[in-house]
């Protein structure tokens, strides 16, 4: 038997820390990383010195929203040291429609009319949590970070969850809090105001 995934259940359980993973044999269990990794939106962030330069060069046109759908898939497909995926056809169409109601969003790179890279996540007041992201060219997901988080900045968001710590990311200062942290930090989170 499959758990919820409807809007407000997903909405209610990120709420709570909580978020959906599949098995490999596609069975949908809530989980809750312990101790929890975070993104800093304040001056800690840090854009690796790579990064940075395609940032500059705008070797990206980044764009927000416009192919939710492609983005999800893209991160369900199998890539280097990940065969396997935890984003199941039921976590695909769960995401779509609580995009559709306006809480999944997000970040694409594209280059010369191509979706080469992006994430997405999941925002509830001023959490944003960041569930995963694809590359199929150098740079363009990490691109997507600086993206995200200067939007993140600007909107008003508080919180950058990102769940467990990654190669990928630990270069952009993310930090390990523990779990009791964490919820403090949900708590004020999810009571603010912000827009993405």
């Amino acid at each position: 038997m499959s758990i919820d995934l409807s809007p407000p259940s997903l909405l209610a359980a990120y709420s709570h820390g909580l978020f959906p993973m599949a098995d490999d044999e596609g069975r949908v269990a809530w989980y809750e990383a312990n101790p929890r990794t975070i993104l800093p939106l304040d001056e800690s962030f840090r854009v690796p010195r790579a990064v940075a330069r395609a940032v500059r060069q705008s070797r990206f046109e980044i764009r927000v929203d416009t192919v939710f759908r492609e983005v999800i898939e893209a991160c369900a497909q199998p890539a280097p040291r990940r065969e396997t995926t935890w984003i199941s056809l039921e976590i695909i169409e769960a995401y779509c429609e609580l995009h559709a109601w306006g809480f999944a969003h997000s970040v694409e790179a594209w280059r010369e009319g191509k979706l080469v890279g992006g994430l997405y996540g999941v925002s509830i007041g001023g959490l944003f949590a960041g569930e995963s992201m694809f590359t199929r060219e150098s740079n363009s997901s990490k691109v997507a970070i600086v993206h995200l988080t200067e939007r993140l900045r600007a909107g008003g968001f508080v919180l950058h969850d990102i769940q467990m710590m990654t190669p990928h990311l630990r270069p952009f200062g993310a930090i390990i809090v523990s779990r009791d942290e964490y919820l403090r930090r949900l708590a004020e989170a999810i009571s603010a105001h912000a827009e993405f």
